[in-house]
């Protein structure tokens, strides 16, 4: 296959992007096919600027908005003349921001070109953790009482109480992300999240064990638990950072446990309408309920990330998933 690989962006999780793209384009090349490199921002990469591409790795903190590059028009990269020109299918490498929200995916359409991950309404639905916990809810998905902002401090304390996660309602990688202890701190988590999306989620805390879940053509992988080492949440340093987490795969779970949560992430998969592959987040609490977060229509693909952890529990390797999840996008896109 000719495949161009997709990354890059000019939201928050840019160098994650970056650092998914690199080990993605290196897997498919040792399977043998014809692989580019194209940031979505900048264009296609010559082979001078490939050495300095796979050696990426992730900063402590996110990059800064004033830093990142200027959005350059989705129809350089989807014309006949594009930088997509010529390609089998598209490795979608993007995470958050019109990467992950439909934005892209509905300019691929445009131009007939194939892609992996999810289609447009899907993409827009997970990417929306408003909507996607309403939806949880209707498909029979626990997920935790929420609030939008603007809300009182009282009125936090009556339906969802303290600590409550503060979040930005459409961004990824914990990027805005608070952890509020007490009614004094949640004005200035609300203004930090602000800071990254106009609407603000307000989210019950779950005080248990976390959990992950890929799913894979309609099946589950193996899940996995997420135990942070810098802090008390899986926060942006906690993922990127060696030494930042320990990932365990397949997860210490009693069988009828590990069953029901990837029964339950097949479910939230298929209440927000996924496409070939996506990553789904959960918790446990003290008294065993399971409590769905959300789900990730583009996670992390680097060989130690998440979802290809869950792959590898099941005795499939990076470079197999990687090359899987291009056939699929082939095999989606013949089918409509």
């Amino acid at each position: 296959m000719r495949i161009a690989v997709l990354f890059g962006g000019t939201n928050a999780e840019r160098d994650v992007s970056i650092a998914s793209a690199a080990q993605v384009f290196g897997a498919l090349r040792e399977r043998g096919h014809d692989v580019v490199a194209v940031d979505s921002a900048r264009g296609r990469l010559d082979e001078a600027e490939i050495d300095d591409f796979v050696a990426s790795a992730v900063a402590y903190d996110p990059p800064d908005p004033g830093e990142l590059p200027a959005h350059a028009p989705l129809s350089r990269l989807t014309a006949e003349d594009g930088e997509l020109r010529g390609v089998d299918v598209v490795f979608l490498a993007l995470h958050g921001g019109s990467g992950e929200d439909g934005t892209v995916q509905a300019n691929l359409d445009a131009a007939n070109i194939p892609y992996t991950g999810s289609g447009i309404l899907g993409s827009a639905l997970a990417m929306d953790k408003e909507l996607s916990k309403h939806l949880f809810r209707a498909a029979g998905v626990p997920t935790p009482d929420w609030l939008m902002a603007p809300a009182n401090p009282a009125e936090v304390a009556a339906k969802i109480g303290y600590p409550a996660i503060v979040k930005p309602n459409r961004q990824g990688s914990t990027i805005g992300l608070t952890v509020v202890k007490g009614a004094d701190q949640l004005n200035a988590a609300v203004e930090t999240a602000l800071d990254f999306d106009r609407e603000v989620m307000i989210e019950k805390f779950v005080a248990g064990r976390e959990f992950v879940v890929g799913v894979v053509d309609g099946r589950p992988l193996a899940v996995g638990e997420i135990v942070p080492q810098l802090g008390e949440i899986f926060d942006y340093q906690s993922k990127y950072q060696v030494g930042g987490a320990i990932e365990t795969f397949p997860a210490d779970l009693p069988a009828e446990l590990s069953a029901r949560i990837q029964e339950l992430s097949v479910q939230a998969h298929r209440a927000l309408k996924l496409g070939s592959y996506s990553r789904i987040d959960f918790r446990t609490d003290a008294d065993g309920g399971i409590w769905c977060l959300e789900a990730n229509t583009l996670p992390g693909m680097t060989a130690t990330s998440l979802l290809p952890q869950s792959a590898a529990a099941l005795g499939i390797g990076f470079p197999e998933l990687c090359e899987r999840l291009c056939e699929l996008a082939l095999e989606e896109h013949k089918n409509g």
